[in-house]
């Protein structure tokens, strides 16, 4: 149920003051859940580059190592793109999250722990929809044999569409909806206040759906540049960062995206 709309402001005016009380530990929460995403990714590429040497001395041997994916691929590579996201976006949602909790606290019950868990699930529930998705596209470019070992796609044609259709969306109206309620925090709880738990649930997954609006199309890159190329992986989570946060946020969106644009008709191109 939304609150009146007096109530809301007078929330909302109390943020500020309220907000200290929190913030430490909310930091502390997404510094290790960070850490944590990171550490797994690292530990994924490391796991890749063994089998990777060990896929091309098979090779070297006449002997192929390409199969189906099975069940449990589909399921790993789902968890992998989850542990990406997380890594890449957990540092983005931390505004959100900061202010949802001092306007929480408040409030007259000025329960906190379990609303910010359950906005964080929500927001977390969006992007594990993502993954999968994600996952079925990188199983059907598996299937396809348009897969390099690196996960990024071998076709020209394909890189291509994957960097035009990326630029052409950051220029789009929806991308800069999007991207001004991902910029604006505050603006965004005092029009979806929902009370309750269950109303924090679905703020999260707002929230989230706006996140994915913005930043869904910057995600495909990752299959031009290499799935699990840490380094592009880390470069894009910089962008997206400051594209959210950042002073110059929205000419930073829409000069990458003119940037991705030359860049798919270069790959098109044949010029890489």
């Amino acid at each position: 149920m939304r609150p009146s709309p007096g109530a809301t402001r007078s929330t909302f005016a109390a943020v500020p003051a309220i907000l200290g009380r929190d913030r430490i530990v909310i930091s502390i929460c997404l510094a290790v859940i960070l850490a944590l995403a990171w550490a797994y990714l690292f530990y994924l590429d490391r796991q890749m580059s063994s089998s990777m040497a060990y896929d091309a001395q098979m090779a070297a041997m006449g002997m192929t190592m390409d199969r189906p994916w099975s069940a449990a691929d589909g399921f790993f590579t789902c968890a992998m793109w989850t542990v990406m996201m997380v890594g890449m976006m957990t540092g983005t949602a931390a505004p959100v999250l900061f202010l949802f909790a001092g306007a929480r606290r408040g409030r007259a019950d000025g329960d906190v722990w379990w609303p910010v868990s359950l906005f964080g699930l929500g927001y977390l529930l969006v992007w594990i929809g993502f993954s999968a998705a994600a996952t079925l596209v990188q199983w059907a470019l598996h299937q396809a044999a348009m897969l390099s070992p690196g996960m990024s796609a071998l076709s020209p044609r394909v890189g291509g569409g994957i960097l035009l259709a990326a630029g052409v969306y950051q220029l789009t109206p929806f991308k800069g909806a999007c991207l001004a309620q991902c910029r604006s925090p505050l603006g965004f709880l005092m029009t979806h206040w929902r009370d309750g738990n269950g109303g924090a649930l679905r703020m999260g997954l707002a929230h989230g759906w706006y996140c994915l609006g913005c930043c869904w199309a910057v995600m495909c890159v990752l299959f031009v540049v290499g799935v699990m190329n840490l380094i592009w992986v880390a470069a894009l989570s910089v962008f997206v960062l400051v594209e959210k946060i950042g002073p110059a946020g929205v000419a930073v969106a829409r000069v990458a995206g003119a940037v991705m644009i030359v860049a798919g008709f270069l790959v098109l191109s044949g010029i890489r």
